[in-house]
């Protein structure tokens, strides 16, 4: 009698591991589609371009989305905030260092809390180009980088004056419309973000998104070619509008929604409620570019933010603090810069003096190193060893299956 070869002996077995892996493999990786948005790599770059008093609204356009898209998640680390001017601080504003965009209700939009990343003359056509493709020189410091990859999603607002395909920075130079869409194809064929939700609000301002050829990316203007963007309302006591149309719509359908409710409202919902009517401008929606859709696009992959947070008690706390507290005095000192602006670590000397800022950059040096995130060890939610391991046997399923041994 002929005894079976090792071919027919372990072909049974060899499928069964093979198929019993792939299904596993299949199962994760279509359970991992369906669980929701990662929105722990979410950023916002916010700009405004115009100075002067009488541009107030601009400054409260830009202030009031860096509110709404702190408030929803997105932390201050993942923001890089422009303001072409400092309106807070100005002889004319009746409420010293504060900033409203509601005549009604003047909610303070400054407050205490702000960080401004470029402000004043540092915010330039060249900076926002610069800033968008990572062309930075090697001392800037972490505050004015746009540190993404390309599992990054990313809110650009912009608003300013403008006209047919340029948006005037400082009143003086020009952000192109070409030149724009030049920095996102550099940032695509860098890798340097997943998706892109462009907003602008100016004058003409869909001609800022025409040029456009990148994949991942949908745009939205105030305006069509041709028309104008309005103010909303203003302030009697300040004598100069406020808010913006376009912005002020805008707030009124993020303003209601929690960080969870925002998860579950789609970008098409967030556009119907604009009109004719309401803005007197043609709203603008470019999503040919954006593979999704709007209806599946959530408000909470570009304006909201998670983070994971491990609470920490006893001694392992009591270390953290430590920490903490040896980064805030000696061993990150700042120097200021020459501008007065923004000042880089360095160690401490007999002539480093303490910023006159309150720490704030000690602050920041501190938590970007106390919230290092760790070495990621997972794939597809489960450890890589896991899959390793998944490899080793389906190779062997396959070696076992496709050898024979001649009978004996």
């Amino acid at each position: 009698m002929k005894t079976p070869s090792i071919r027919r002996r372990f072909l049974p077995l060899g499928v069964a591991m093979a198929t019993m892996v792939l299904a596993l493999l299949a199962s994760s990786s279509s359970s991992s589609g369906t669980t929701g948005t990662d929105n722990h790599n979410n950023w916002a770059v916010l700009v405004c371009a115009s100075r002067f008093w009488f541009n107030y609204r601009h400054i409260a356009n830009t202030l009031s989305m860096y509110r709404t898209v702190k408030r929803l998640g997105i932390p201050d680390s993942n923001i890089v905030l422009m303001l072409a001017d400092d309106v807070a601080c100005n002889a004319r504003n009746p409420w010293p260092a504060k900033i409203i965009n509601n005549a009604d209700d003047r909610l303070d939009l400054y407050g205490d809390t702000v960080e401004v990343d470029y402000r004043g003359y540092e915010v330039t056509a060249e900076a926002v180009i610069r800033l968008l493709t990572d062309r930075l020189p090697a001392h800037t410091p972490r505050s004015k980088r746009l540190a993404t990859d390309h599992e990054s999603r990313i809110l650009v607002f912009m608003t300013g004056h403008g006209g047919d395909e340029f948006l005037k920075f400082q009143d003086k130079e020009e952000l192109g419309a070409q030149d724009l869409a030049d920095a996102f194809t550099q940032m695509y064929e860098g890798r340097r973000y997943k998706e892109i939700l462009f907003m602008v609000d100016t004058c003409q301002a869909n001609t800022m998104y025409q040029h456009f050829r990148t994949p991942g990316i949908l745009a939205s203007g105030s305006s069509q070619k041709g028309e104008s963007s309005y103010s909303h309302h203003m302030d009697r006591d300040l004598g100069v509008a406020v808010i913006d149309r376009y912005t002020y719509y805008t707030l009124d359908y993020l303003e209601p929604l929690t960080p969870q409710q925002a998860t579950n409202a789609s970008l098409a919902d967030m556009f119907r409620t604009f009109s004719f009517d309401k803005m007197s401008s043609t709203i603008g929606v470019r999503d040919d570019l954006f593979d999704r859709g709007l209806e599946r696009a959530m408000v909470g992959d570009f304006f909201g933010g998670s983070r994971s947070v491990r609470t920490v008690a006893g001694d392992e706390a009591a270390s953290a603090n430590a920490v903490l507290e040896s980064l805030r005095t000696t061993d990150h000192q700042v120097v200021p810069s020459s501008s007065g602006t923004e000042g880089t670590p360095q160690p401490p000397s007999a002539t480093t003096t303490a910023p006159s800022n309150g720490g704030r950059n000690v602050h920041r040096a501190s938590t970007l190193v106390a919230m290092k995130a760790p070495e990621d060890n997972t794939f597809v939610g489960y450890p890589k060893w896991y899959w390793h391991l998944g490899t080793v046997v389906v190779v062997l399923g396959v070696m076992l299956a496709v050898t024979s041994t001649p009978p004996e």
